[in-house]
C-alpha cells in the first residue's frame, strides 16, 4: 500500500523527526495530526464523544521505530521456525487441545477449520495467551497514523479500534497489543475483528482477549474466510530430485501428477495425491522443499510471510503427532529454541554481562553481550544466538 499524507502530510513528516528528539514539540506535531485526520476518522462511524475521550491528552510513543523490523522478514528462517516451533510450544499446544476440547470441537464443527491448526496459530501468535504485547492500542494506532510508512493503511485499523471501543465488545483497559496493534489470543488487526470475530460463548460480546471460546472461533472464521478448505493438508515436506531447477513459488500451483513428472516426492514415501500446489523453497534447492495448497494460502493470508506461514503449518502437524522437518537447513550454524537462549542467556550472566532475566527473548542487552562475546572467542561478531556461540560458552572458550 503506498503511503499517503493526504492533508497531513507536512505534520507527519516533521513528526516523524521530532517523535525521538524533542518531547513537547512532538507532542505538538502529534495533536496537530491528529486534528488533521479527525473528520477522516469520524467519517468511517467513529462518534465524536468516542474520538474526544480516546485523544484527549494522548501522547505519540515509539510504534513507528519498529516498521522495519519485523522478525519474519529479518531473520533467518531457521532462526525463526527453530525459536518458534520447540519442544515447549509443542508440548503445551497438545495441553492445550485437552484442555479446550469444547470450545475446538465447537470452532471446528462451525468452520470446518481442524483444531490443530487453530491452536497452532494461538501458540505462534501469543505463545497460549502468554503475549499479547502491552502496547495500548489506541496509542500505538494513532502514532501510526501520523509518523512512519503506510500512514493510511494505520489510520483504517485506527477508526476501528475506536469503534471497537465505541461498541463495547472488550474492556478499554484489554485493548493492549503489540507494537501495530494487533491483540488478543491470536493477535487479530482491529479491522479484522471487526470483520470476523464471533461470539462463541454466547454472552452477546465477541471478545478475542478475556473470552477463548470466542478466539478460538474468531480464528477458526478467520481463516475459513480466507479460503480453508476442509480435509485439506496444508501440504507436505518433499524431497527434490538431484540437479532440479524447475518452478517454484507458492502462488505457481499444478496438479500433483505435474510434480511427481518433475520428480518430486514426498519424504515420508507415500504418494503426492491429489489436487494442486506449489513448490515452496524458503531456503533454497539446497533446503527443505514443501508442496503446498491453498490451505496454506489461507494461513499466509492472517500475515503475509512464508516463513510465518510454514512456522503455523508445522507446528500443526507436530500438535497431530508428526515429526520434525526432514530435510536439513542449508547452515552450519543453526538457530536455538527458547530453552536454549535461555542457556545462553544464562551463561552470558555467569561471565558477568547484564541480560537481564534469562528469559529466552532476545533483546539489544543479549545481542550486545553475544557480539561481545563472539569477538572474545574469535566468531564473527553479529550478535546472533546460534549454536555455534551457545557451544563457546558450554565449553568455557
Amino acid at each position: 500500500m503506498r503511503d499517503s499524507f493526504a492533508k497531513s502530510g507536512s505534520t507527519a513528516a516533521i513528526l516523524a523527526v521530532l517523535l525521538a528528539a524533542a518531547p513537547a514539540a512532538a507532542q505538538t506535531a502529534f495533536q496537530s495530526c491528529l486534528a488533521s485526520i479527525r473528520g477522516q476518522i469520524l467519517s468511517q462511524g467513529v462518534s465524536a464523544a468516542t474520538w474526544e475521550s480516546a485523544t484527549r491528552g494522548l501522547e505519540p510513543n515509539d510504534a513507528a521505530d519498529f516498521l522495519d523490523k519485523q522478525p519474519e522478514f529479518r531473520t533467518p528462517v531457521w532462526d525463526y521456525m527453530t525459536g518458534l516451533v520447540d519442544d515447549e510450544r509443542i508440548a503445551e499446544g497438545k495441553a492445550k487441545l485437552r484442555e479446550h476440547s469444547s470450545a475446538l470441537a465447537a470452532a471446528e464443527a462451525r468452520f470446518g477449520v481442524d483444531r490443530a491448526t487453530i491452536v497452532a496459530v494461538w501458540g505462534v501468535e501469543s505463545d497460549y495467551g502468554k503475549n499479547f504485547g502491552k502496547r495500548p492500542l489506541v496509542q500505538s494506532l494513532a502514532t501510526l497514523s501520523c509518523a512512519g510508512r503506510r500512514q493510511a493503511y494505520f489510520r483504517t485499523e485506527f477508526a476501528a479500534v475506536l469503534k471497537i471501543l465505541q461498541n463495547g465488545d472488550i474492556k478499554p483497559s484489554s485493548l493492549v497489543g503489540s507494537w501495530a496493534g494487533a491483540f488478543g489470543h491470536t493477535q487479530f488487526m482491529p479491522s479484522s475483528f471487526l470483520r470476523l470475530a464471533v461470539d462463541m460463548d454466547g454472552d452477546g460480546r465477541r471478545d478475542i482477549v478475556d473470552s477463548i471460546p470466542d478466539a478460538l472461533g474468531s480464528t477458526a472464521n478467520h481463516l475459513k474466510k480466507s479460503g480453508w478448505i476442509s480435509g485439506l493438508p496444508w501440504g507436505f515436506e518433499v524431497k527434490l530430485p538431484a540437479g532440479y531447477s524447475g518452478g517454484s513459488g507458492r502462488k505457481n500451483k499444478h496438479p500433483m501428477s505435474y510434480w511427481s513428472a518433475q520428480g518430486v516426492a514426498r519424504v515420508d514415501g507415500r504418494g503426492l495425491g491429489e489436487g494442486a500446489a506449489g513448490l515452496l523453497l524458503p531456503a533454497g534447492v539446497d533446503g527443505p522443499a514443501f508442496l503446498v495448497t491453498r490451505n496454506f494460502d489461507a494461513i499466509y493470508g492472517y500475515n503475509a510471510s512464508e516463513a510465518y506461514g510454514l512456522a503455523i503449518a508445522h507446528l500443526s502437524d507436530r500438535l497431530r503427532g508428526g515429526g520434525p522437518i526432514r530435510t536439513p537447513w542449508p547452515t552450519d550454524d543453526m538457530g536455538l529454541s527458547r530453552a536454549e537462549k535461555r542457556e545462553l542467556q544464562t551463561l552470558l550472566t555467569r561471565r558477568g554481562y547484564d541480560v537481564g532475566t534469562p528469559d529466552g527473548a532476545i533483546g539489544d542487552k543479549t545481542r550486545a553481550a553475544i557480539s561481545d562475546f563472539q569477538g572474545r572467542a574469535g566468531l564473527p561478531r553479529d550478535g546472533r544466538p546460534g549454536t555455534k556461540v551457545l557451544e563457546a560458552l558450554r565449553n568455557g572458550r
